[in-house]
This record gives C-alpha cells, structure tokens and sequence, in this order.
C-alpha cells in the first residue's frame, strides 16, 4: 500500500479542492492593480494600517462580542505569519527559559513543541465537556505561580469542545487575580457550524492581559502564513518591539494587501461560508460513520473546527495505530496531546482533508483494525 492510499485522518487541513485559488486571484489582481508600491517594503512593524482596519471590521461582524463591548480596533491589532509563529513570539517576548506555563489537557501538541524549544515547564489543567475546570485551574495557579496560561477556547484541538462563557468570564478573573498572561489560540473561532462560540477572550475585556490568536490558515488557505494578535496596545507593544520586527519590519504586508482585497471584495465572507457548510457535511458524516462502525466508541459531535475526539474503551490507541497503519489508516493518538500518561484509550480523527467518501472508508479500516486488535487480545 502506498502512501498516497492511506488515509490520515491525523491530518488537520483542508484539502486542495477547498483551497480558494480562482478567490485569491482575484483579490491579487485587485490588489495589483492599485499599483501601491507601498506594500512592497519592509513594512510598519505592527502590519499595515489598511489591512488592520479592514481586518478590525471583518472581526467586529464576525465575533459574537457581548452586548456593549467595544468593536474591535485596527490598534488591537497585529500581523502575524500565522499562529505558531505568533506563538513564539509571545514566548520570546513573555517567558524565560524554566518558567512554568499552564495549558489544557489535552492541549495542541505542536504547541508543546513550540513550548519545550523554550525550555518552559508545563503543567496540564484538567478540563470537562464546558473546557477548563475553575477549580483545577485555581489550584494549578496557586500550587505553580505560572506566567502564562495557554488555551484553545472554541472547538478546542484535539477534543473539540468550546469553553463555555462563564468559564471564560472564571478563567481572565482567576488569571488577572494571578497576574497571568492568558494567550487564547482562536484560530477556530470563526469556524462554527450554525452556533457562534461565546465571544473571542480579547473582546471580553480591551485591558486585560489577554493575547488573542488568529489565522487565515483555517479559515482560507494555511499557504498564505498570515494571522493576527488581538490585544491591548500595550502588550502588543511588547511584541513588535522584539528584534524579530525590529530587524525585518512587519510580518508579511505583500500577502496582507492580497488578503485587504479577498476581505474588500466580499470573497473571504463567502469561501468562510462555504467551508463552514463542508466541514459541518464532513463531520456529521464521520460521526455517522463511528456510530455505525464502532458503536462502542464514545465521543461528542463537534459543532465546529476540524476535530473529533474518540474514546475506545479498554483499548490501547497506541497499538490500534501500529495496526491501522497496515489496514490503510492513520491517526494521532491521545498521548500526544498531554503532558503526562493520560488518555491512552483516546484518539484525535480529523474530518477537515477528506471528502464524505474517503471519510467513511477510513471509519471502516479504522473499525477492521480494531477489530484485529480485539482479536490478538483473545
């Protein structure tokens, strides 16, 4: 079986029939056409005012902001290359090496990468079907004294839940308490599937220590390396002012002119739209698929992002993948997501590359496996 047979439902991006290319020719022609040379130097550190603007109002309609909160503003703003890269950049600018941190557990494991090559010690809060627990979070500030709290409050990677919003209220009133920098990865804010999550963590309070993260990877095309921080002026002084900028200036502005022309031309609008019906499609169908293939499988429907949490009990999901990858499928194993030996009997199945079809093929290897599994345990 080659590689190009298998199906990796570890792989958590769009396929290439969702990618916008028609769109962003368009927007690049549009862009172009405006002839500003501008665009085409190093940048202002904190991105270009144009494209913030237009930025500040797309999110103004998008995030479900509480009633009389404050629209978001082009200085709350920052360009960023993309998430993991503003990721960094906060732990440049935020963290020393041996500081300890807090993050969800399960968390992103690619985010615990970023955090070891910062040599930060990291301490996993236990969390629920609401996200993080209050009281867990509350012993874990108080027994490690952390510097930052990191957390994926809507469609959470890998499990899929959304932190409720009296969580998210308790969460930014016991980190302010401490002193704790809370940096929210909402790179699947927007991505609901008909329900809008409670509002994005930096539009609850303008003056808190928050640090929103945002992308265009999941909700246009991971290609473009753009995204944003959303947050208080203050701290996002900090960050321009690392030498990262310094040196090379803003992050990105010829993409970004691109990107103010998909934005301005309503493209952006109607290809979210469109992925959000896709991916609701696509999710429903592989949710459909576990309940009819593995009906001991227990997990909750998402109702927005990329990700389906599964648990299998009393099955080893480190030996189901040795076995899946010989019948044709792959996956991420819940211990990749932790800190600690947790979740073993757990997997991550995203349903955000692959069309309703190949879905449905990869629950089926995915149940022969377990079926194979079952066996050799007698």
């Amino acid at each position: 079986m080659t590689t190009s047979d298998v199906i990796d439902f570890g792989n958590g991006q769009p396929s290439l029939s969702l990618l916008p290319v028609q769109a962003l020719r368009t927007a690049a022609d549009h862009f172009l056409a405006q002839a500003d040379a501008a665009w085409l130097q190093y940048g202002a550190d904190p991105g270009e005012t144009p494209f913030r603007e237009t930025l500040a109002e797309f999110l103004t309609r998008h995030y479900a902001a509480p009633v009389g909160a404050s629209p978001v503003d082009a200085v709350q703003l920052m360009t960023t290359t993309g998430n993991s890269q503003a990721l960094d950049l906060i732990c440049t600018r935020f963290t020393r090496p041996g500081d300890t941190i807090l993050v969800e557990e399960p968390t992103y494991f690619l985010a615990l990468e970023v955090f070891r090559d910062h040599g930060l010690h990291v301490v996993g809060v236990p969390i629920d079907d609401e996200g993080m627990r209050p009281d867990a979070l509350q012993e874990a500030l108080t027994a490690h004294r952390p510097v930052l709290l990191y957390t994926i409050p809507s469609f959470q990677n890998p499990t899929g839940i959304t932190l409720s919003a009296a969580r998210r209220t308790a969460v930014l009133a016991a980190c302010a308490a401490h002193d704790v920098l809370v940096v929210a990865d909402e790179v699947y804010q927007l991505l609901d599937f008909g329900v809008a999550p409670p509002p994005s963590l930096a539009t609850l309070d303008g003056n808190a220590r928050v640090l929103s993260l945002g992308s265009f990877s999941k909700i246009c095309a991971p290609g473009l390396r753009l995204g944003w921080i959303h947050g208080a002026p203050t701290l996002l002084e900090q960050c321009t002012r690392a030498g990262l900028v310094q040196s090379g200036g803003g992050l990105n502005p010829f993409t970004s002119g691109v990107m103010r022309s998909l934005i301005t031309l309503g493209l952006l609008e109607s290809g979210l739209a469109s992925l959000k019906r896709v991916y609701a499609d696509r999710a429903g169908a592989l949710c459909d698929a576990l309940r009819d293939a593995i009906p001991d499988a227990e997990f909750t429907a998402p109702q927005g992002g990329y990700f389906v949490w599964v648990r299998i009990p009393g099955v080893s999901a480190a030996a189901l993948l040795e076995v899946a990858r010989r019948a044709g499928v792959t996956f991420h194993a819940g211990r990749r997501f932790v800190t600690r030996d947790v979740y073993g009997d757990t997997l991550r199945l995203s349903f955000a590359h692959y069309d309703v079809a190949a879905l449905v093929l990869g629950v089926e290897r995915l149940a022969r496996a377990l079926a194979t599994v079952r066996a050799q345990r007698g």
